[in-house]
């Protein structure tokens, strides 16, 4: 099955279930009370996270170092931003996972790790090769 239609699906699907189940353990009014203070405190952290990001990315730049650490977990940030703002507690919890600086770290390094393995197993059938021509080009 294609993961483009299960993403969404799939998660739509799970945040109704769950604000069903939810909603009827602590009744409607609180569940959306719930929804709305989430996104209110997420995009809060959200955004002490960022500005945290941006100035260790500086200082990275000011010490003439890459921050590619601060480039990815600035775009991590921004798309834990987005899952917060979608209503949901399936999304609330992806945020606030890419929001916490030691999950954040892990999911990186993962990814990072993940994407070496297929870059190897792609490089493995190249060959290098230059082309010496000895004839030169007479007037």
């Amino acid at each position: 099955m294609n993961s483009f239609f299960l993403l969404f699906i799939g998660i739509p699907a799970i945040e109704i279930f769950l604000l069903i189940k939810i909603g009827g353990v602590i009744g409607a009014l609180s569940t959306i009370s719930l929804i709305f203070l989430t996104a209110i405190i997420g995009l809060y952290f959200a955004k002490q996270q960022g500005i945290k990001t941006l100035r260790d990315g500086a200082l990275n730049l000011y010490q003439n170092q890459a921050p590619i650490y601060e480039i990815i977990s600035g775009a991590s940030i921004a798309v834990a931003a987005f899952l917060l703002i979608i209503p949901g507690f399936f999304t609330d919890t992806l945020g606030f996972l890419l929001l916490i600086p030691i999950s954040r770290k892990f999911l990186i390094k993962t990814f990072i790790k993940k994407n070496k393995i297929n870059e190897n197993k792609s490089n493995k059938n190249i060959l290098d090769g230059e082309i010496i021509e000895d004839k030169k080009d007479e007037l």
